[in-house]
């Protein structure tokens, strides 16, 4: 095992700066494409492989959910990137604190992220039926984030030693 992997903190900060990083650009293609609808961004490299339509779905905004739940003017029906600019700010703070409380915050958003991002997975395979390359991406973030809270928990890390 690389000697990065054992430097937590800095993985966290790397993948929260990716994450936050593919968020803001989800955000800026989705106000592109609003204004102009021939917009291609570069991650838009066919016809089912189109980060902008993705983003531009009724499923880019609040899940998908929470329109149907709280109302289109909710002030929680946001773009998904924000909620991704968000969880990853989160859990960069959450990984500069040390204490169980935030071991325990840090894998239940983790949690909470993976199960949102297997939710949206499969909206995009088999509902929108496209390949999103940044949404991919952030799965993948998510999951090395779940993984590394779970790493660091209290209880994985008393027994391992």
């Amino acid at each position: 095992m690389g000697t990065t992997w054992r430097n937590p903190g800095r993985v966290r900060f790397a993948l929260c700066l990716a994450g936050f990083a593919l968020s803001l650009y989800a955000l800026h293609v989705k106000a592109a494409r609003a204004g102009d609808e021939d917009y291609r961004a570069l991650c838009d490299v066919g016809t089912s492989i189109s980060c902008s339509r993705v983003f531009s779905s009724r499923w880019g905004r609040g899940f998908g959910l929470v329109e149907h739940v709280l109302g289109a003017d909710s002030v929680l029906n946001q773009s998904n990137s924000i909620f991704g600019c968000v969880f990853y700010t989160i859990q960069l703070l959450l990984g500069c604190l040390r204490g169980r409380w935030a071991s325990v915050l840090l894998v239940l958003s983790s949690l909470v992220s993976l199960a949102g991002s297997v939710y949206l997975a499969w909206i995009l395979f088999f509902v929108l039926h496209d390949f999103c390359i940044v949404c991919i991406t952030t799965y993948a973030i998510n999951v090395g984030l779940m993984w590394l809270s779970f790493q660091e928990a209290p209880e994985h890390k008393a027994k391992r030693h």
